[in-house]
């Protein structure tokens, strides 16, 4: 009996695992830091080789799909109606149901950085339920049926955004609670408009707000980040970046547990303060370390916070390294196995050791993956790293200590969402369609 009660736990261990393989229920995946525990993922793709199906799109958007079982969810704005729309499709590529949400699409930015447009936020799911949020404030929860639970508008319920380039922060779902961070402001008048919210998933209900004050001055109080979760096994919060500080929050309550500044330093008579360092990259977090980028080639640091209380910038308690620059400005870093590789919005990759900061390849002029823009995050899975640029170009490197192109896989459709590689599946949401791509057996490689 004992015997059997062993192989019955060690069976559902192993169904746990597998079916963390099998769902990707975040933006950057069911641990938050882009790495897919999947195998058998193609390196070599094109139009002609290794697509599984291609499903035609209403309209663009920057937001990553998410997946559970054989069901993908995926947030767009219709290119024709301007109706912003959440989307579910089975993994045989075929659209199972497409809900309005809310409307008024546009691009935001200007000139020539008018690039995205209020479909950029990605969704999120538990399993049971899917939620979606967009540029707008419109926020809904659905089941897998497509039944709307409930819908709300956060600018209705908590004032106008003031953001340049659109609200794009991803929520995040944890337990009970959906955690939006809403860090903007208006550049030229004093005080400031940023918060961090709590809803009850299920019904939309406040269950906390919490008011993020720092000393951010024009365009840095933009942020274009999302809450991460951190979890070292004893000691569990989330943190939100922006306004020049890297903060923890309490998960019950919002309250403020630590922050880290330096990261655009208003007090230090030797540095100049940067009025545009907004930030876009989200830090990542890899066991008991966040990597916390800053933007536009500026400094990063790499903390170990861990039962951290009050302000700890530049307490060497907290710090495994920091440098003064080569920080990505939109790609977030990926961390795998005690590396932590940074991509470029320019596509230069610059790999380093986790522990010291010590340069493992790239060194200061960092290594060319491709020459144009990267809007989207790296992502880790079967021994392969995919980094994606926004002309659709996806170049596969070896994951480790030496730097190996593998491929350059040409789409030749806009792309500014990250990958998603869930069972033995790489998904990839251009502009115009959502690609499913695969080990076919006529294409083996």
């Amino acid at each position: 009996m004992k015997r059997f009660f062993v192989l019955c736990c060690l069976v559902v261990v192993v169904s746990s695992q597998s079916n963390a393989a099998e769902n990707w229920p975040a933006w950057r995946g069911p641990t938050y830091n882009s790495i897919s525990t999947a195998k058998n993922i193609p390196a070599v793709w094109s139009k002609e080789k290794n697509i599984a199906w291609r499903l035609k799109l209403p309209g663009k958007a920057g937001a990553t799909p998410v997946v559970w079982g054989d069901n993908i969810f995926l947030t767009s704005a219709d290119d024709k109606t301007k109706n912003l729309l959440l989307i579910c499709v089975g993994t045989d590529g075929k659209k199972r149901w497409e809900k309005q949400v809310g409307t008024g699409d546009r691009k935001v930015g200007f000139g020539r950085r008018a690039e995205g447009n209020m479909a950029s936020p990605s969704p999120c799911t538990d399993g049971k339920h899917v939620w979606c949020f967009f540029g707008t404030g419109d926020l809904a929860c659905f089941d897998f049926e497509g039944n709307r639970i409930w819908k709300t508008n956060i600018q209705d319920r908590y004032g106008k955004f003031i953001i340049t380039y659109g609200m794009s922060s991803t929520p995040l779902l944890y337990e009970n609670l959906l955690i939006l961070q809403v860090i903007h402001g208006e550049m030229r008048k004093e005080g400031e408009l940023a918060y961090i919210v709590a809803l009850d998933k299920m019904t939309g209900k406040e269950i906390w707000k919490h008011d993020r004050h720092t000393k951010a001055e024009t365009e840095n109080k933009h942020s274009y980040t999302s809450p991460m979760l951190y979890d070292d096994g004893k000691n569990k919060f989330f943190v939100t970046h922006g306004g020049d500080y890297i903060i923890g929050h309490d998960l019950k309550t919002g309250e403020e547990i630590w922050r880290c500044g330096g990261l655009n330093p208003h007090d230090d008579p030797n540095k100049q303060y940067h009025p545009t360092l907004r930030f876009v990259a989200s830090p990542t977090v890899y066991k008991n370390t966040i990597v916390v980028p800053t933007a536009k080639g500026q400094g990063m640091i790499v903390i170990r916070p861990g039962d951290a209380r009050g302000d700890i910038t530049d307490k060497k308690k907290y710090y495994l390294w920091k440098q003064k620059s080569r920080s990505p400005d939109v790609p977030c870093p990926l961390v795998y196995d005690g590396l932590v590789y940074n991509v470029t919005r320019g596509g230069q990759l610059y790999c380093k050791n986790l522990k010291n900061g010590n340069d493992v390849y790239g060194g200061r002029q960092g290594v060319r993956t491709h020459r144009l823009a990267h809007r989207a995050s790296p992502v880790y899975a079967d021994g392969k790293i995919f980094i994606p640029a926004r002309d659709g170009v996806v170049t596969v490197i070896k994951a480790g200590r030496k730097f190996e192109m593998i491929a350059q896989n040409k789409i030749e459709e806009t792309l500014t969402a990250s990958p998603v590689i869930v069972g033995e599946t790489l998904y990839l949401r251009t502009y115009k369609a959502l690609y499913a791509i695969r080990n076919l057996k006529s294409d083996t490689q």
